[in-house]
C-alpha cells in the first residue's frame, strides 16, 4: 500500500520526518514493539522426526517388514545350509529404503539452504538519520519510520518508501526475476494494485543498489518485508501430491495388501 502514498503521507503515517528521522528514544521504543529487523527461523524438526517422516509410508513399512523376514529366514538357512541368498535379498531391500530416505532428507534440506541464502543477502549495517544526526546502526536495529541513506553497492536493509532518488537503479532479481536493474523514482505515486515489479517508488530488503543513490523511509522490517514473506513460505510450505501421485499411492497400497494376502496363503498352503 505504501507505493500509493505520497512522501508527506508516508511521513505522517509513520510519525517521522525525512529531514530528522526518528528520535533515538522513539527508535528504541519501536524496536521493543515490532522486534528486530531480521528473518526469523522456525524451529526445525529433529533429524529423527524428519527420518520418521520419510519412513512413515505404507509401502516403505512393507519393504522394511520384508527385509526383516528375509533376514530371519536367511539366518535359519545360513545355520542349516550355509546359504546367504536371503541375506543378500534383505540387504538389497534395505538399500532401497535407505536410498529413498536419503533422497527425501536431501530434498527437505533445500528449503533450509534457501533460507540461509536469503539471510546472507541481508545488509549487516545501515546509515540512518536519528534525531537529525547521521549514524551507522546494525540492520537488525532498524524500525519502521527510520530514514536510511542508500548508496551504490549497498544491499537495501529493509523495505523502504523512497523519499529521494538520484539516478537510482536497483537489482531486484531475487524478488521479481527481473534480469536488469530497475530504475527508481521517489516522486511517483502509484496505484494500490501496482505489482511488486512495478513499484518504482520503493526499494525492498536484500535487493542491491547498482547505480545512483537515494533516501528512504523504512515501512516494513523483518518478516513483514517482501523477502520475509518469501522466507515464511519456504518454512511453512507443505508439498502436496498431484492427483497421479495420489492414485499411484492408492495402487501401491492395494498391491501391497494383495501381496501380503498371497504370501499368507502360500505360507498356509506350503
Amino acid at each position: 500500500m505504501w507505493q500509493a502514498k505520497a512522501i508527506a503521507d508516508t511521513e505522517s503515517a509513520l510519525n517521522t520526518s525525512a529531514d530528522e528521522g526518528l528520535s533515538p528514544a522513539r527508535a528504541a521504543e519501536l524496536l521493543n514493539e515490532v522486534g528486530r529487523n531480521e528473518l526469523a527461523e522456525h524451529k526445525r524438526a529433529t533429524f529423527w522426526q524428519r527420518l520418521w517422516a520419510q519412513l512413515n509410508n505404507f509401502l516403505i513399512l512393507i519393504l522394511i517388514g520384508s527385509a526383516v523376514i528375509s533376514g530371519v529366514i536367511g539366518w535359519f538357512n545360513y545355520r542349516n545350509t550355509g546359504d546367504t541368498t536371503e541375506f543378500i535379498e534383505a540387504g538389497a531391500i534395505l538399500a532401497i529404503v535407505v536410498l529413498n530416505a536419503v533422497m527425501g532428507l536431501v530434498q527437505e534440506g533445500k528449503a533450509e539452504e534457501s533460507l540461509a541464502a536469503l539471510r546472507k543477502m541481508s545488509a549487516p549495517n545501515a546509515r540512518v538519520l536519528r534525531g537529525g544526526h547521521l549514524i551507522t546502526v546494525t540492520s537488525p536495529e532498524l524500525v519502521p519510520g527510520d530514514v536510511v541513506i542508500l548508496e551504490t553497492g549497498n544491499f537495501v536493509p529493509a523495505d523502504v518508501r523512497l523519499v529521494e532518488s538520484v539516478n537510482l537503479r536497483i537489482e531486484e532479481a531475487s524478488l521479481t526475476g527481473e534480469s536488469v536493474p530497475v530504475g527508481k523514482d521517489a516522486g511517483e505515486v502509484l496505484s494500490l494494485q501496482a505489482g511488486l515489479g512495478d513499484r518504482d517508488n520503493m526499494a525492498f530488503m536484500s535487493t542491491l543498489l547498482t547505480y545512483g543513490r537515494g533516501t528512504g523511509v523504512v515501512v516494513a522490517t523483518g518478516m513483514g518485508t517482501e523477502i520475509g514473506k518469501i522466507a515464511e513460505m519456504l518454512q511453512t510450505y507443505e508439498e502436496e501430491q498431484t492427483p497421479l501421485q495420489v492414485k499411484l499411492d492408492q495402487l501401491g497400497k492395494t498391491l501391497g495388501i494383495a501381496t501380503l494376502v498371497i504370501c499368507a496363503l502360500v505360507g498356509i498352503i506350503g
